[in-house]
């Protein structure tokens, strides 16, 4: 043969290389395969798993803040509720002093009255005196002048009347 190809040899080589190909076909590629496989299945589920898991989270995250939402709602009417307790009770408060104000101002003023009268009767003694010792001094001094002050007097008595 020319360039002294043997074309048994090339045959035999290549029987060679076809048992070794399906040799590592069967004994690497086949589990490097089927293990490749697994694992990707294994990532899949993780990867669904952690999906799921993430659903979840953002579902109680939207729960939880949904209860936030609602009891800050809540918050707000306590809130609401006590400041218009607060604003009663203030006003009943208010009324209150302003009643207990104008009971002191009617005791200080029927005080005041008593006081005022126990001053005119006082002041009016004390004319009565006044005028009764002036009336003994103009008696004692002259009769005529006592009898002319019992007439006006009385006079002026059936006038008013």
């Amino acid at each position: 043969m020319p360039l002294n190809i043997n074309l048994q040899q090339i045959l035999l080589h290549l029987l060679n290389f076809v048992i070794l190909f399906a040799i590592l076909y069967f004994l690497l590629y086949n589990p490097i395969k089927k293990f490749m496989a697994k694992r990707t299945e294994e990532y899949k589920k993780m990867d669904n798993s952690a999906k799921q898991k993430l659903d979840e989270a953002e579902k109680i995250k939207a729960e939880y803040t949904e209860r936030l939402q609602s009891a800050d709602a809540e918050i707000e009417k306590r809130k609401a509720e006590a400041e218009k307790n607060a604003e009663s009770l203030a006003d009943k408060r208010l009324k209150m002093a302003e009643a207990e104000a104008d009971t002191i101002i009617k005791t200080a003023r029927s005080v005041a009255e008593n006081e005022k009268k126990k001053i005119i009767d006082s002041a009016q003694k004390d004319i009565a005196e006044i005028i009764t010792a002036a009336a003994e001094k103009v008696v004692c001094s002259s009769p005529d002048v006592y009898n002319d002050f019992l007439e006006n007097a009385e006079k002026s008595r059936i006038s008013d009347k």
